[in-house]
């Protein structure tokens, strides 16, 4: 069993269980909360992943790597994923999902039945997101990040319901910072490659959860998360090395070519079973 299933499996038990509550005190959310959340995640991917080249060095990427007979140099193509071997034909690994993990803390404001709140909330992930491309010489060049961590504030609005006022339906939303490890393979052993950039990352988050108070003080839930950081500051300094003159990364400009993704955006897609004491 995957651990998103069991998340949604622990979710569904917790929300349809039996309640332990004063109810006098069931339907009132206000106050701060600690708590956390487990779960799995996984990268968006849209499909049209590849790499984009700067032939200039002038900070303009999109030109195509010509060989010395003026034909491209990446005419076998690009794949979404890791290259399995130097050629299209050796296939590509699909993108890494993994489990995640983290704390959080908030304080919630209840008008009758609307629920306001914010919240803070740390993060380790475990998403890999990877992108290849394919020479005719042959031979691969595969980058790939890793969402390490990320560090959201966000807000919340919600509505009670049931009877006691036990469960929240509420959609969230706030600025996110994430720390993604990059990382650079390449089966061809002729040019020197130099990858540079920063490992931050920032952009938003989104989604939506239930939440169900089980005792007084002490509330289970169910949230599906969407992340989307910027990450378009890694890239990779192709240079001469032992490689000849007429090689394709330099015909245009001798001391190299960079690469970087042409998708900039990090998107990752998690569902995860949240907990909270309430004071």
């Amino acid at each position: 069993m995957d651990l998103r299933r069991f998340v949604l499996i622990a979710s569904a038990s917790a929300l349809l269980s039996p309640a332990v509550l004063h109810a006098q005190e069931a339907g009132d959310w206000s106050g701060f909360y600690l708590g956390g959340n487990l779960g799995g995640s996984e990268p968006d991917s849209r499909g049209a992943s590849r790499l984009e080249f700067d032939t200039g060095l002038d900070g303009r990427y999109g030109d195509t790597v010509r060989t010395a007979a003026g034909g491209d140099a990446f005419s076998p193509g690009f794949c979404d994923g890791a290259a399995g071997g130097r050629t299209p034909a050796s296939g590509c690994r699909d993108d890494k999902g993994g489990a995640e993990y983290g704390v959080r803390g908030g304080y919630d404001w209840q008008r009758g039945r609307w629920v306001f709140g914010v919240l803070a909330e740390y993060t380790q992930n475990d998403a890999r997101d990877s992108v290849s491309g394919f020479s005719t010489t042959p031979a691969f060049y595969t980058m790939t990040r890793d969402l390490d961590h990320t560090l959201a504030l966000r807000g919340r609005v919600g509505w009670t319901a049931g009877a006691r006022g036990d469960y929240l339906f509420y959609a969230t939303a706030g600025a996110v910072r994430a720390k993604i490890d990059h990382s650079f393979a390449t089966s061809n052993a002729a040019n020197a490659f130099a990858p540079s950039g920063d490992d931050r990352a920032e952009g938003w988050q989104a989604g939506l959860g239930v939440e169900r108070k089980v005792l007084d003080n002490f509330s289970v839930g169910l949230e599906y998360l969407y992340t989307r950081v910027s990450d378009d500051d890694y890239r990779v300094r192709v240079s001469r090395g032992a490689a000849p003159a007429s090689n394709p990364f330099l015909l245009v400009n001798a001391n190299g070519t960079d690469l970087r993704r042409a998708d900039e955006d990090l998107e990752v897609s998690s569902v995860r079973l949240t907990a909270a004491f309430r004071f």
